[in-house]
């Protein structure tokens, strides 16, 4: 793999958003009840299998002939250490060497934020979640991961996994949850620019905001560049999520300038094969685990981001 990626060089940056990658059993204060056998989800072990597998074939379907598998993958709505370790080594991913690490954090449901890493691309140095400090009205949200590590070039990379508030309850009432969490990340990487004032910088993840929202301005503001801004993908496909006809890109990859310049190509992951037909609004939509309450048993409800890097 090290060969292989001297000689493409290329490193391949994913981002995820899993739609609920829960397992079936209960977690002790968590409210993950729906995801249970006996919930009207009827979540067994057989659908959660079938969502790792899938999920799994997802990720490996972003590889390329000129770069291989993607050397880094950021996972939003995973539940626990249980699911990522399934998912590592005993999914179709179990072949692909795969080690992760990911938060536990105080959000009510039990979802959190992971990286994948091909050891062979990426060496962690350190790696730890930042809380972020609920203001007034706001609920217990997900940790931001961090994690410091060598890449094969020899650059050293800090990268961040996010996953912002929703939009639950209005999009001006929720709108002060995403910016303090805004605000928690500009901070940790102010503090990185303190002592390297030239730090190799990604950040990615579920922001639930858009390019010109609050939350992603203010990010612009501390110098960092959505590489994804402009990404569309194939079949149509003009944002990672869709929602009553219209594709929204509230999923997002952002760099420091250094970053930036090593931009091979940025796109909306979007095969045939993630997708199916809307009915109601015309064209596609990605093709998910749930409609409502109804099985169905695709792959999430977003697609993947895929940023290729020359270094």
């Amino acid at each position: 793999m090290i060969l292989s990626l001297l000689l493409s060089g290329f490193l391949t940056f994913v981002e995820l958003n899993c739609e609920n990658m829960f397992d079936y059993t209960h977690d002790s204060g968590k409210l993950d009840t729906e995801f249970l056998p006996e919930s009207d989800r009827h979540w067994t072990s057989k659908r959660y299998w079938q969502k790792l597998n899938m999920l799994a074939q997802e990720i490996l379907s972003c590889s390329s002939d000129d770069a291989g598998i993607p050397d880094l993958i950021a996972l939003c709505e995973v539940e626990n250490d249980s699911v990522m370790h399934d998912f590592t080594h005993r999914s179709l991913l179990r072949n692909a060497d795969y080690q992760y690490l990911m938060t536990s954090s105080p959000d009510q449901r039990g979802i959190d934020v992971a990286l994948l890493y091909a050891p062979s691309s990426f060496a962690p140095i350190r790696s730890y979640a930042i809380r972020v400090t609920p203001v007034e009205g706001m609920r217990a949200t997900r940790d931001i991961l961090y994690a410091c590590g060598e890449t094969v070039s020899g650059d050293t990379l800090h990268v961040f996994v996010v996953h912002q508030p929703s939009k639950f309850g209005g999009e001006k009432h929720s709108r002060p949850f995403r910016l303090a969490v805004a605000e928690r990340l500009c901070a940790s990487i102010d503090s990185i620019r303190a002592i390297t004032p030239d730090a190799k910088l990604l950040i990615a993840g579920d922001f639930n905001d858009g390019a010109v929202s609050p939350s992603l301005l203010l990010y612009e503001q501390h110098g960092l560049v959505n590489l994804t801004k402009y990404a569309q993908g194939a079949n149509g496909v003009r944002g990672s999520y869709r929602y009553k006809g219209e594709w929204e890109s509230i999923d997002h990859i952002l760099g420091s300038s250094y970053i930036y310049n090593k931009v091979d190509t940025a796109f909306i992951h979007a095969p045939q094969f993630l997708l199916e037909d809307d009915l109601q609004y015309g064209g596609y939509r990605p093709r998910r685990t749930f409609v409502g309450p109804r099985y169905q048993g695709g792959f999430s409800d977003h697609l993947p981001l895929v940023v290729r890097f020359t270094f």
